[in-house]
């Protein structure tokens, strides 16, 4: 069980049943009145941000959030099929559950998988991965207007906003986070 009073950035608790990761807090001391605690919560299994707040001698129980690193396999209809690196055992995970955090992965690459007493609710891709265009238009000489950018389509079927410059078959790198073109590989 951990208070309000003792919040911080990045811990995790149950609310009602549902996980939620402290994003932001303040600790609040009105002239009047009694003190309390306003927070930023983000429900890690819909991804929804909530304001609220909370008495500082509140209590709620921590959420153990189990973090595996495990290799993703393939997609195959509805489920996608992970590897656990350590014991080499595979998981099948519903594609309602990853949602489109893989948008960016390529078949064989590493992710994180997120758990909370067994059942799986987020994958954190690599924060930066590297990639082949296999479609864009060709980029025209003249057409150099300041910060100008193309739709480019990548070997993941994904679609990245690129400079003119860039060309059918270059390496890119893309923050996964962000789906960013960050430069060429």
């Amino acid at each position: 069980m951990i208070s309000a009073g003792e919040f911080r950035n990045g811990i995790t608790v149950d609310i009602d049943g549902d996980i939620f990761v402290i994003i932001d807090f303040q600790h609040v001391k009105p002239g009047k009145g009694a003190a309390f605690v306003r927070t930023k919560i983000k429900n890690l299994v819909t991804g929804n941000v909530l304001e609220r707040t909370f008495r500082p001698n509140e209590k709620m129980p921590k959420a153990h959030i189990d973090r595996r690193s495990m290799q993703y396999l393939y997609r195959d209809g509805d489920l996608f099929y992970f590897m656990d690196n350590e014991s080499f055992e595979q998981t099948a995970i519903d594609a309602a559950d990853v949602g489109d955090t893989l948008q960016f992965v390529k078949e064989n690459e590493g992710v994180t998988v997120l758990s909370h007493s067994g059942k799986v609710f987020g994958i954190e891709p690599p924060t930066v991965v590297e990639l082949d265009v296999v479609d864009t238009e060709p980029g025209f000489k003249g057409d150099t207007a300041q910060g100008a950018t193309k739709p480019a389509t990548v070997e993941t079927g994904a679609t990245v906003y690129v400079p003119l410059f860039v060309n059918i078959g270059d390496k890119l790198k893309v923050d996964t986070r962000t789906g960013e073109y960050l430069g060429r590989a």
